[in-house]
Order: C-alpha cells, then sequence, then structure tokens
C-alpha cells in the first residue's frame, strides 16, 4: 500500500573532505566531475546516498568508487541545506572530513569521476558547488580537535619520528612549536611506543621511529585522559 506524502522530499547527498599530509604540506583530495553540473570542474568526492544505505555507507562508497580510498579516518562534519545550493534541484547534503596518510593509496579515478588527486589546501582550483565553503569548516574542525585529540595520528605512517609528529601540527595549526616542550608534552602522555627502529637513507643522523598506542589511548580515555597539545 503507497503512501502519499504531504511534502515534497528532497534529495540527499554526501560529500566528503579528505586530507592528507604531504612532507609539510596539507593535502586535500579532490575529484574532476565528468558530467553535469560544473562538467570537467573540480569538486569533493561525494553523491546521492541511495535508499537502502546509511550515510556513512554512502561516504565511504562514493570515496572508494571515485577516488580509490577504501580505508580512511571517517567522521561526519556537518549538514549543508541551503535552498539554492544544488542546480539540481532541492538537494541536502551531509558532510563528512576524512583522514589519511596519502601514501597508502593508489588514486583511482572513477564512476562520474574523470579525474582525481591531491591538491594543497593553499593552492585550491575553482569549486563545484558550495564545496569550498564545506572545506572551510573542515579545516576549521580540524585545527580544533587535533588540539585535544589524537586524530593527527591518523595522517601519519605507523611509525614516525618526533620531527614528523611535530611538523605534523605546526602545519596543521600553522604556527611553531617549541621543540622541547612538545616532546616533553608527548612523551610525557606515555602514548607514543619507541621502536628499535631508525629513519633510512636519510642525510643526517637517522631518528628514532615511534609508534601510537591506540590501545593505551581508549584505556586511558576511559578514564577521564585529557589529551591536549
Amino acid at each position: 500500500m503507497k503512501y502519499s506524502y504531504d511534502y515534497p522530499r528532497p534529495a540527499v547527498t554526501v560529500d566528503c573532505v579528505v586530507f592528507g599530509l604531504d612532507e609539510g604540506d596539507l593535502k586535500l583530495m579532490l575529484i574532476q566531475r565528468e558530467l553535469d553540473p560544473f562538467k570537467h570542474q573540480w569538486a569533493l568526492p561525494g553523491g546521492f546516498v541511495h535508499i537502502d544505505e546509511d550515510l556513512e555507507e554512502a561516504a565511504r562508497r562514493e570515496l572508494d568508487e571515485e577516488t580509490g580510498i577504501s580505508k580512511a579516518y571517517l567522521e561526519q562534519l556537518y549538514t549543508e541545506g541551503a535552498v539554492e545550493r544544488d542546480p539540481r534541484g532541492r538537494v541536502i547534503t551531509v558532510a563528512y572530513y576524512a583522514l589519511t596518510n596519502l601514501e597508502d593509496h593508489n588514486i583511482v579515478a572513477a564512476t562520474d569521476a574523470e579525474n582525481a588527486g591531491w591538491f594543497s589546501i593553499h593552492d585550491l582550483p575553482t569549486l563545484a558547488f558550495d564545496h569550498r565553503k564545506i572545506i572551510g569548516v573542515a579545516l576549521e574542525r580540524l585545527r580544533n580537535k587535533v588540539r585535544y585529540t589524537p586524530v593527527g595520528f591518523e595522517l601519519l605512517p605507523k611509525k614516525f619520528t618526533l620531527s614528523e609528529l611535530q611538523a605534523l601540527y605546526e602545519t596543521i595549526l600553522e604556527r611553531p612549536l617549541d621543540k622541547r616542550n612538545f616532546r616533553k608534552k608527548i612523551l610525557g602522555m606515555g602514548l607514543l611506543i619507541e621502536t628499535d627502529e631508525v629513519e633510512k637513507d636519510v642525510a643526517h643522523r637517522a631518528a628514532r621511529l615511534y609508534r601510537f598506542n591506540r590501545k593505551e589511548y581508549r584505556q586511558l580515555s576511559r578514564q577521564g585522559f585529557n589529551f591536549a597539545i
């Protein structure tokens, strides 16, 4: 038995703001649209939500289909519902931001994306829809969240140096950090595991490699641990 709705139903999409770190530069994953509207323009990976999938499933599917990124830290950002944001009609989008080590992925554009690539957040092309606004919200969220949660580790390889870790925070926060104070604070948290490995193929003295102890962080979080940079 069909039900007649009293109100028209808007379409729902998901858009993914994917951040990666590349030698001290914060990068953003964009796809080049193959279809109208905004054909050939760059945009965030995303698309329409299928009737039989939830929002996060849709976001991960679109990210995988359009870029080849199948594994990434993903978190819902906010909902954008400006009436005229999409020339195709009434479309509400649920935005997500994602963090990943860009070296872990072989980027492959597919479905309705004719190209995909990483762009510096300081040198973005003209963007489709209201995606520049969504990116601004995501960047503000990232800069706030790295101060009180260890999400920044998602951007690093599994093993990293303390210099790489500090550079990550300086890149995201866009300000220098005192080396001595930073290392004292981060090591004092007890969340890093010192490995018996050092950097390879470097011109300077090889630095020690560390790993982030996720299990320890989860245990400390349940006890009210305050992560703060």
